[in-house]
Formats: structure tokens, C-alpha cells, sequence
């Protein structure tokens, strides 16, 4: 059968590229968003938490239309692009006298998920101002914390969905390409991990990150329904040495291609980072290859 398209892991067929334009002309007064809805309902193509999965859908709208295989209605209104207007995090004033001891005399350390509460634009400035990243909005599902010690911000973990793609992360976990695109959802990927500089603790980033694996699962479970088996993480080694994953028992599986996920010319754009991956239990490969 031909495929017209391959869009977000979902090939699209002539028969579906039929059916679409069928729903099309069949809803003559509907809008681009009405039928992406439509079309998501009939297909029941949705989250993992049940929601629809009415943008994704509507770019693959958009993007046979723009191959001419369908022809959209014209567009009735323009929603302000989110990401480009979103102003940078302003920089928040914390308490930032150096903070030089051993792990044993922090304690005790709260790990709080902020994400969705008022210490939200804390985190997002911290990480603007601090970490050699900075600050993006992450998307898909994802979770944010803070680690404080003695009333004061000392950390700060994000985790979001995991890439799609990614070389020798698939290879270590041995799925087919139907397991993973069924149960990426199950992975985290430590998109920002940051240790305010003015805090000297040895043993403290390993030490956080034990922590982050054991309470992870739970509360991602609680906000999205559903587990994670998995936790991955890239590493600049032209900047670190990830000598914190090591000691937290995250395992080293390769290099990044350097190329990015919107690759176009299969030539590397970018530095090439260390793949690292953490199982949150051992029966990992078994949950991730299971297909349905």
C-alpha cells in the first residue's frame, strides 16, 4: 500500500488521505481545529492520558495540504505563536552566600515538584540565569522540581517526553520500531539538571539523582496516569564529564549523531553528546517491547 506520508511515527496511506478529504468535504462549514477533532475522534487517536491529540493532528492536516493531498479549508483566525511572544524568565533574587559542607550536614533535602505551583517561575529563572542552556519551555509531558536545603534552593531537575529517535538508546533497549513508538511515553528525559554555583557539597548531584529516580515514577504516575521504566539524559563532554550520572549508576550507550531531530541534510549541525540511560526496574525491556 502507498504511503502518502510518515508524520510523527503514523503512516498515512491513500486510503486515509481519501477518508480525510471525505471528512472535509462532508463538514463544508468546519474549521481547520473542528476537523483535526473530528479526525482524532475517528481514528480514537489520543494521549497517553486520554486527551486528544488534536495539534499533532492538525500539522499532519496541514502538512498534506501543503503536498496537495488534501485541501483545507482557509484559515478563519491566527492564534498567537506562544513560544516566539513568551518573554525569557526574569531573573529572581535568591539567597546566594556560598553553601560549603558535607551531604551529611545538609540534610534533611526536600525534593518539590513545581511545575503548575507558585515556585514555577523560580525554577524557569533559576535555569534561565544559571544553567549553560538556559530556559525553554519544555513540551509534551513534563515535571519540574526544586531541592531545598535549610530553607534555601539548591537544585533543580526538568524532566519532559523523551526524543522519538534516538539511536543507542533503541539499541540498548532492543525494541522494534512499533514498541517504540507504543511505549515511548514510558521514558523521561532529564532535559536540565542544575546545581546553584554557589553550592559546594561533595557527593551532592549523585546523591540528588538517586533520589530523583525513586520518587520520579510515582509522581509522573499521579500527574499522567501511567508509569516510567526509564530514565535517559545527554551529556556535553566538551563541557562535563558526567562523572555525577556515573556515580548514580547511569549507564554510558553511545554518542548523539550530532544532526538534531529536525535533520534535513544528514550532516552533523551540532556537538555530539554523551547518551546516557538509567532502567527503573529490571524487567525494563520486557515493559518497553511490548506491543499491543
Amino acid at each position: 500500500m502507498e504511503v502518502k506520508l510518515r508524520y510523527r511515527g503514523r503512516e498515512i496511506h491513500a486510503q486515509d488521505v481519501t477518508f480525510i478529504s471525505a471528512l472535509i468535504d462532508e463538514h463544508p462549514e468546519a474549521s481547520r481545529r473542528a476537523l483535526s477533532k473530528m479526525l482524532c475522534e475517528a481514528w480514537d487517536w489520543r494521549q497517553p492520558n486520554g486527551q486528544l491529540k488534536d495539534m499533532v493532528c492538525r500539522s499532519l492536516m496541514l502538512e498534506l495540504h501543503r503536498a496537495d493531498h488534501i485541501e483545507l479549508p482557509p484559515v478563519r483566525c491566527r492564534v498567537p505563536n506562544n513560544a516566539i511572544r513568551r518573554s525569557r524568565p526574569a531573573a529572581m533574587a535568591v539567597d546566594s552566600k556560598p553553601l560549603r559542607t558535607r551531604l551529611a550536614e545538609l540534610k534533611p533535602l526536600v525534593i518539590r515538584q513545581v511545575r503548575g505551583t507558585s515556585e514555577e517561575k523560580l525554577f524557569n529563572a533559576l535555569i534561565e540565569t544559571h544553567h549553560y542552556l538556559g530556559y525553554t519551555q519544555p513540551v509534551g509531558e513534563q515535571l519540574k522540581y526544586l531541592v531545598y536545603a535549610q530553607d534555601r534552593p539548591i537544585a533543580g531537575f526538568a524532566w519532559s517526553s523523551a526524543p522519538r529517535h534516538l539511536g543507542p538508546r533503541d539499541r540498548f533497549i532492543g525494541w522494534s520500531g512499533k514498541a517504540r513508538r507504543q511505549n515511548i511515553h514510558f521514558l523521561a528525559y532529564n532535559t536540565r539538571f542544575l546545581v546553584l554555583p554557589w553550592v559546594e557539597v561533595p557527593h551532592l548531584a549523585s546523591h540528588l539523582l538517586g533520589r530523583m529516580a525513586r520518587q520520579l515514577c510515582g509522581d509522573w504516575e499521579r500527574f499522567y496516569g501511567h508509569p516510567v521504566y526509564y530514565l535517559e539524559s545527554f551529556v556535553d563532554p566538551g563541557r562535563y564529564r558526567g562523572t555525577c550520572y556515573r556515580a548514580a549508576n547511569w549507564a554510558f550507550l553511545g554518542l548523539t549523531t550530532g544532526r538534531g531531530k529536525d535533520d534535513r541534510n544528514h550532516r552533523p549541525n551540532r556537538p555530539r553528546k554523551e547518551v546516557l540511560g538509567l532502567p527503573l526496574t529490571r524487567h525494563f525491556r520486557r515493559l518497553l517491547s511490548e506491543v499491543t
